[in-house]
């Protein structure tokens, strides 16, 4: 299914010749210049807070315009809803089980030696720079130049891995980060050639650190609750087994800042030391008191109010989306700045521009943050594309993340390797009817037990309905029509009525295993 042009090749220069054979005229060639690539990701940014999707929560004016000056994808999603394995989907075009990263394990590594994009567009005469978060465990391969934060990095005074070398760099990570992508198109490249220039921010991954600018943003917003935010979770087995409510998990200290100076507030042991050091050691002085004189007062308010209960619960979501939206203003700030030096370096013209995230992400939403299931606000994603002369407005097709490198190589004129199980997008782009366009999505999560208590589970998810099967130390299985129910509340699996539709999908579900080659189709085959 990869569509491959063909008729574009190019030099070791990354010169672009488009080649016209005739049998009766003399060959032509005809020099066209390559395009560069700039591909911002973020972590845990949800489509919800994104005003070209959502307008409820926030106003993303410069993201915003990478949607209107292009394309904005309704229906993008990933293949497994977790930071590391999204990233190694997004990196080979394959499914976690093809690529072998399945989970954040402890000690997890990316294989670095296989087949990778990046890698691809090296040998075709990109020069390929990868700057931000990484989260891969092994050092990057398949770029020119590297400076990557350790892990998941830090908000603040983040310490980067540059080609090898460790370097600390003082300020906040969402600015630094833009900082060295700017300054690497502009002093580092070499101009004679095409780039592919991605700029992964750690932000807004928890727990959701404001800039010191920011930190007073928004102070009089009271955001809305969603319908669901206190889902009972009936007919819905695993749902009710996590460990990423906001009423029961996110921690006073750890998330939301109450880390006091009197240590009469605490979190759970597990977290407890990892908050205290998070607010205190990790900010020099003068951060610190910035901190403090927007901290201090809402420690001491939240002490004298005594919540419980439902105060508790919604004094907490307030808390989380207040400095999750700060942290989102500060990603699309930057944002603007990189398109800012793209338009007035005569760059924006001749430069594919993507934003997107690892996954999607809870705002509340069946009460809960964090991603991992397969439902819509963890599994879908957030994609807007600028393409010179492209498509503009929505592309409604289903794409997936593995389907970023298929398309980066297609624009690069690199053939696109028939391994990989990802396919194209670029004609969507263009705005090119292609009736042919796939009609299902396959999902599959692997981390537990682990962080959270997600179970493990695959499925398919069609225009209209979405079948998962949660297994491993559990066996359940649940059926959704997201036009009659889109929140994902009822659980119809098994329901009289649904016997054809369950049957369908299931084939539907294992003709993508196979296509795939997911081993686990060997094991649950009901």
């Amino acid at each position: 299914m990869n569509h491959i042009t063909n008729s574009v090749l190019y030099s070791l220069t990354g010169a672009a010749m488009v080649t016209s054979f005739s049998s009766c005229k003399e060959q032509k060639q005809v020099e066209k210049k390559p395009m560069n690539i700039v591909y911002i990701m973020c972590d845990d940014h949800s489509f919800q807070t994104i005003s070209a999707y959502d307008q409820r929560y926030i106003q993303t004016p410069n993201i915003d315009r990478i949607a209107n000056e292009g394309a904005r994808f309704t229906n993008s999603f990933v293949a497994n809803s977790l930071s590391g394995p999204s990233r190694a989907c997004m990196l080979t075009g394959k499914h976690s089980h093809a690529n072998g990263y399945t989970d954040n394990a402890d000690g997890a590594m990316f294989d670095g030696s296989q087949q990778t994009f990046p890698k691809l567009l090296q040998q075709a005469g990109y020069q390929t720079a990868m700057i931000g978060k990484w989260h891969l465990g092994s050092e990057p391969t398949g770029f020119d130049h590297w400076d990557i934060l350790i892990g998941q990095g830090d908000y603040y005074n983040p310490t980067f891995i540059r080609n090898g070398e460790k370097l600390q760099r003082e300020g906040y990570a969402t600015n630094i980060v833009t900082d060295m992508a700017i300054n690497w198109m502009d002093s580092i490249r070499d101009e004679s050639k095409p780039f592919c220039l991605f700029i992964h921010h750690k932000a807004p991954h928890r727990t959701w650190m404001p800039d010191l600018c920011d930190l007073d943003l928004y102070e009089d917003v009271v955001y809305p609750m969603p319908e669901n935010f206190y889902d009972k979770y009936e007919g819905r087995i695993p749902a009710s087994k996590q460990e990423m409510s906001i009423i029961k998990d996110m921690d006073l200290v750890y998330d939301l800042k109450l880390a006091d100076k009197e240590n009469e507030i605490h979190s759970s042991e597990a977290l407890e030391p990892r908050g205290r050091y998070m607010y205190t050691d990790a900010l020099t002085p003068e951060q610190k008191a910035a901190w403090d004189k927007h901290y201090d007062p809402i420690i001491a308010k939240f002490k004298k109010d005594k919540l419980s209960g439902k105060a508790l619960a919604e004094w907490k979501y307030q808390q989380y989306m207040h400095d999750y939206l700060r942290v989102i203003h500060s990603v699309d700030r930057n944002v603007g700045r990189v398109l800012k030096y793209l338009e007035e370096n005569n760059l924006l013209e001749n430069t594919l521009i993507v934003y997107t995230s690892d996954q999607g992400f809870y705002m509340g939403e069946h009460g809960w943050f964090d991603k991992r299931f397969m439902y819509e606000e963890s599994f879908r994603t957030p994609l807007l594309v600028r393409l010179p002369e492209g498509k503009k407005g929505d592309i409604d097709q289903m794409v997936q993340n593995i389907d970023y490198g298929p398309t980066i190589l297609d624009l690069a004129g690199v053939q696109v390797p028939e391994d990989m199980h990802g396919v194209s997008f670029l004609p969507l782009l263009r705005g090119e009817e292609v009736p042919e366009w796939r009609k299902s999505l396959y999902y599959h999560f692997y981390e537990f037990p682990a962080e959270h208590a997600v179970r493990r589970h695959y499925g398919v998810r069609t225009d209209r309905y979405k079948l998962i099967h949660f297994y491993n130390d559990i066996d359940c299985w649940e059926l959704y029509d997201l036009q009659e129910d889109p929140q994902e509340m009822n659980n119809i699996y098994g329901k009289p009525g649904t016997e054809e539709l369950t049957k369908e999908l299931k084939a539907e579900m294992l003709k993508l295993q196979e296509q795939y080659d997911d081993p686990i189709r060997e094991v649950y085959k009901d």
